[in-house]
């Protein structure tokens, strides 16, 4: 936990204030959102209900689905500051074995408003569901948008070793002098966190699956170091953070963790019960999170990993088969 504006007597309202350093609301976010005053909001992250029939979502066509999505997302863009972002993370649609990327569908909607996309980025992770007719979906996408040309975006936080920080200008006025920035090079677009933190625009974050350290009963519930790293480059201390669909309270954790403000909404009571326990316990300096930039585990040499004899064409002992 950071140093900072927060400490153990966070406070958590129930409705919308500028007060307190958490809003939790429990129930619908368009509830939540005609309370807030325009352009109160720094940033939204949020991972939005996928239609696909999980226990908290009501399936429809795809066509209602995204009806269903945009005034909420018109609601957003009004609460958020002129030099505000959303980062809206989602995967995909899938009826009778077809995928529909959601973030194609998503971008027009972002698009009628006037908002223009800075990044697409990739969320990877190594395990989910396997398919049996298709390939095994194993990554999901991140939509940064902003409201204007003017916004946020703190480089200095998010720059990363260049790889050649001997490398000197050749020629010009410059030349002999070191031709990069001493604090680092500007990540690109391609984003590969654990390899090289902040190098690519591939997110290789786990997923919160059976054993990972922050996993709750949520059945799609995204890791804090997902938002931590939107929140970093995207907002300042003092800013609000916000999420509509705040499930157990990860946006909310990473906010404060960072010396933000959090504003989120959740429909369903079980969820709103383990976000504030999960505050409570962030509090507390109790809560297990898995720290940012973490490398993914590599399981050891082990009979796990071993080829079973009945698949070896030759019954060899070889540990790996080519």
């Amino acid at each position: 936990m950071s140093n900072g504006l927060f400490n153990e007597a966070i406070t958590v309202s129930e409705n919308y204030t500028d007060e307190t350093d958490i809003v939790l609301y429990q129930g619908d976010c368009m509830d939540l959102l005609r309370d807030m005053e325009s352009e109160s909001v720094d940033l939204v992250v949020s991972s939005p209900p996928y239609n696909l029939g999980k226990e908290y979502e009501d399936p429809t066509s795809l066509r209602e689905y995204l009806a269903g999505q945009k005034p909420v997302i018109q609601e957003l863009y009004r609460v958020l500051a002129p030099t505000g972002s959303i980062c809206w993370e989602v995967g995909n649609f899938v009826s009778d074995g077809e995928v529909f990327p959601l973030d194609i569908f998503y971008y027009d909607i972002f698009k009628e408003l006037g908002m223009k996309l800075r990044n697409r980025i990739i969320w990877r992770f190594g395990h989910g569901l396997h398919c049996a007719k298709r390939f095994s979906g194993r990554y999901e996408v991140i939509l940064w948008l902003t409201k204007t040309d003017n916004y946020v975006f703190n480089l200095d936080r998010v720059r990363i070793p260049q790889k050649y920080p001997g490398k000197r200008h050749y020629k010009g006025p410059n030349r002999g002098k070191p031709s990069g920035n001493p604090k680092g090079k500007n990540p690109s677009d391609v984003w590969d966190i654990v390899a090289s933190d902040w190098e690519e625009a591939v997110w290789d974050i786990p997923n919160v699956k059976a054993n990972h350290a922050e996993k709750t009963e949520h059945p799609c519930q995204f890791p804090v170091e997902l938002v931590e790293r939107c929140v970093l480059a995207l907002t300042n201390e003092g800013d609000v953070v916000m999420d509509p669909y705040s499930g157990v309270g990860s946006t909310l954790i990473a906010a404060v963790k960072w010396n933000r403000r959090g504003v989120g909404a959740e429909a369903e009571p079980r969820y709103v019960e383990i976000a504030r326990e999960r505050i409570s316990r962030f509090a507390q300096s109790q809560l297990r999170l898995r720290p940012m930039a973490k490398k993914v585990y590599e399981p050891k040499q082990s009979k796990l990993s071993q080829i079973p004899m009945e698949w070896r064409d030759d019954g060899s002992p070889e540990e790996i088969h080519r």
